[in-house]
């Protein structure tokens, strides 16, 4: 069960590469640096399970997976930001985040071939104070990325608590183990929803008012 849940997680994630794609050329910055966003997570997918089926570690593409994501949604978010200050601001907590795991590498560089906690948590809080920004900027500006915002809101707290209480679950029974990462898996496939009714409230029903 956990493992369809899995894929059916990639497929989504596929199909969300495509649908936004198709709307790249004339997408402005924000739907790019998006679509960018869902296709480097795509690749590092990719290369995690075929690593996996070559029976080779794949823990160290964490480390990409979860900073490229930090990168990516924070660009995203200031190219959405009105105002010079909020971009500023996002500017800001891209640097210190990028700064504060530097140091922590230097300082434990054994942490690149092991699950890194700190990392989780610093990248998704710092993500998450970004969205909740934009969120905010939406109760008086238009509703731009709306659901997309809900749903990294939704799936980075969900996800960061799961990943937290997935470490414990070597003091767990076998038959409860995978139970974290099967709830995480869950989350994924509702985040890519998130993103797909994104696209079809406010690409693909612009698209089709435009050819009508």
């Amino acid at each position: 069960m956990h493992f369809y849940i899995i894929d059916f997680g990639y497929l989504l994630l596929f199909i969300n590469i495509v649908v936004y794609s198709k709307g790249y050329v004339h997408g402005d910055k924000s739907y790019k640096l998006f679509t960018i966003y869902l296709l480097g997570t795509a690749v590092i997918q990719i290369i995690s399970k075929v690593l996996v089926e070559i029976n080779l570690t794949n823990l160290f593409l964490s480390h990409f997976y979860f900073v490229g994501q930090f990168v990516a949604l924070s660009l995203f978010f200031k190219s959405l930001f009105p105002s010079r200050s909020q971009q500023k601001i996002a500017n800001y907590l891209l640097y210190l985040g990028l700064a504060v795991l530097a140091i922590q590498y230097a300082i434990q560089p054994d942490v690149w071939f092991r699950f890194n906690l700190f990392e989780i948590f610093v990248t998704a809080f710092l993500t998450i104070v970004l969205a909740a920004m934009h969120l905010f900027n939406m109760l008086t500006t238009d509703k731009k990325y709306y659901y997309c915002t809900i749903g990294i809101l939704f799936y980075l707290f969900s996800s960061t608590v799961l990943f937290i209480v997935g470490n414990l679950t070597v003091f767990l029974s076998k038959e409860y183990q995978l139970l974290p990462w099967t709830l995480n898996a869950c989350m994924v496939v509702i985040y890519h929803l998130f993103i797909l009714f994104e696209w079809k409230v406010s690409f693909y029903n612009k698209k089709n008012n435009s050819l009508s």
